[in-house]
């Protein structure tokens, strides 16, 4: 079986590099129109269950996509970002650049934030729990971050070594070799938008 991430679309604050975490804006119209393009490709895919992050702009994505029915999973949540949420990425790039890269190396936790190892445990529970649930492919509506460590639970890679997906990408894992724990990756940030490195989680 494969598990089919989907990255939501493009998103208010995301135009404007502010960092949500658990809050939330929703799509901006190129998100839209992100989400009705990938809708094609997950047809094709035709994945029997879905699971979405219980967070508004996944639940809006999941609607647009064809999937308004996938259960809402409040583990595949976006990483808590503490007192930083809402806070501009260029901002804390220009006033803080050793705790912003700290952060996003995963060595750093915002005050009233999660830390990098709670967040990839419940995103690692929260998926292998989904994953082992039912039959066939599991398609999952999730933020950039959660794709991000599910790289690192999945294949080892650090948070540095991982490039942000573009919103209204696919992220797709194969599960075919038996081992829940070591899935094969079969595509990465993979859709019909233009891809964008340098979009706010």
């Amino acid at each position: 079986m494969r598990l089919i991430l989907l990255r939501h679309g493009e998103t208010i604050w995301n135009t404007q590099k502010r960092l949500q975490g658990h809050d939330d804006s929703p799509l901006s119209e190129r998100g839209v129109a992100q989400a009705k393009a990938i809708a094609a490709t997950l047809r094709r895919l035709a994945p029997p269950r879905a699971v979405a992050s219980d967070l508004g702009r996944t639940r809006q994505t999941a609607r647009l996509v064809g999937f308004d029915g996938a259960v809402s999973e409040p583990r595949l949540r976006e990483l808590d970002m503490g007192e930083w949420t809402g806070c501009a990425k260029d901002e804390l790039m220009a006033d803080r650049p050793g705790d912003y890269a700290a952060w996003r190396a995963g060595r750093l936790t915002p005050a009233g934030g999660e830390s990098w190892g709670a967040f990839t445990a419940r995103i690692r529970d929260g998926l292998l729990d989904w994953v082992g649930r039912g039959e066939g492919d599991l398609l999952a509506i999730v933020h950039s971050g959660v794709v991000r460590a599910a790289c690192n639970v999945f294949l080892g890679l650090t948070p540095g070594q991982i490039l942000p997906v573009t919103p209204g990408t696919l992220t797709i894992f194969d599960f075919a070799g038996g081992d829940p724990a070591t899935p094969r990756l079969e595509a990465y940030n993979v859709g019909p938008s233009t891809p964008d490195i340098d979009v706010a989680d």
